[in-house]
Order: C-alpha cells, then structure tokens, then sequence
C-alpha cells in the first residue's frame, strides 16, 4: 500500500522540479553580467564566456602596453621599452 502511495508522489515531484528549471544560462545578458548557467549547453555557454573574457583581457593588455611603449620611446626610458615590448609579446596575439 505504502508504495502504491510513494510511487505517484514521487511522479509529481519530479515533474514540478522540470516545470520549473532554469534556461541553461542568461541569453539576454552580455558575458559579463551572466552568473547563471546550467546543464549540458549552459556548461558550454560558460566557457564561451570565459574564453571571450580571457580575449577581452588581453586585448586591454595589448592596447595599454602599447600605449605605455610610446610614452617610453618619447621618454626614452630604455628599461621601460624593454619591459612594455615583454608585455607587447606576451599579451598581443
């Protein structure tokens, strides 16, 4: 009798955890600002993200040692030149 009662109870409360399951992340949001992400395709989502934030970084970091290259070729700052042509190699792809 007991199992004729646990059976169905458990059918209707795994479909109401289905009916209300997040989307596998947050389409409507910019990389940035996702901080929810579930399941297979939102596994995949995440690291999309993580891979074009990582991009997005060096980008800056290119942009900026490039910038600071500048200022020491016009200052003539020859150990800064060094450094920012280090920074240059490593963070420009």
């Amino acid at each position: 009798m007991l199992n004729k009662l646990i059976a169905p109870s458990l059918l209707v409360l795994l479909s109401a955890c289905g009916a209300t399951q997040a989307p596998p992340y947050q389409k409507d949001r910019t990389p940035e600002a996702r901080d929810q992400y579930s399941g297979v395709q939102g596994m995949a989502q995440y690291q999309k993200d993580q891979r074009y934030l990582a991009n997005k970084e060096l980008s800056a970091q290119c942009t900026q040692a490039k910038i600071d290259l500048t200022i020491a070729t016009a200052d003539k700052n020859t150990r800064e030149i060094k450094k920012q042509n280090a920074l240059i190699s490593n963070s420009c792809l």
